[in-house]
C-alpha cells in the first residue's frame, strides 16, 4: 500500500472548478499528495447554498425540496468534471 501525505498550498483553498445551478454550487478543490510511486492529484466536492440574511451573505449545506434538483445537477456536473480529469492518462 502507498504511504501518501498532504502537501497543503495556496492553491488547495480555492476552488479548481465552480458549477452553479441557481443559488445552489458544487465546487471542486485539487489537493496534490505524495505517494511511494510520486506525486497525484486528488478532487474533492463541496456543495452549498448561498442566500441572504439581511444585508449579509450566508452559506449553508442544507437544502429544502425545491432546491434538491439543483444540487443534484450541480453534483453531476461536478461529477463528469472529476471523471474526466482523474481518468486521464499521461503517457511519457
Amino acid at each position: 500500500m502507498a504511504k501518501s501525505t498532504t502537501k497543503k498550498t495556496e492553491s488547495a483553498k480555492k476552488p479548481e472548478k465552480v458549477f452553479r445551478i441557481g443559488y445552489v454550487s458544487a465546487s471542486v478543490f485539487a489537493h496534490e499528495i505524495e505517494t511511494d510511486e510520486g506525486p497525484i492529484t486528488i478532487r474533492s466536492v463541496s456543495v452549498q447554498k448561498r442566500y441572504k440574511d439581511g444585508d449579509d451573505v450566508k452559506y449553508t449545506s442544507s437544502f429544502n425540496l425545491a432546491e434538491l434538483p439543483q444540487a443534484v445537477r450541480a453534483l453531476q456536473l461536478a461529477q463528469g468534471y472529476v471523471e474526466r480529469c482523474e481518468s486521464e492518462i499521461i503517457l511519457d
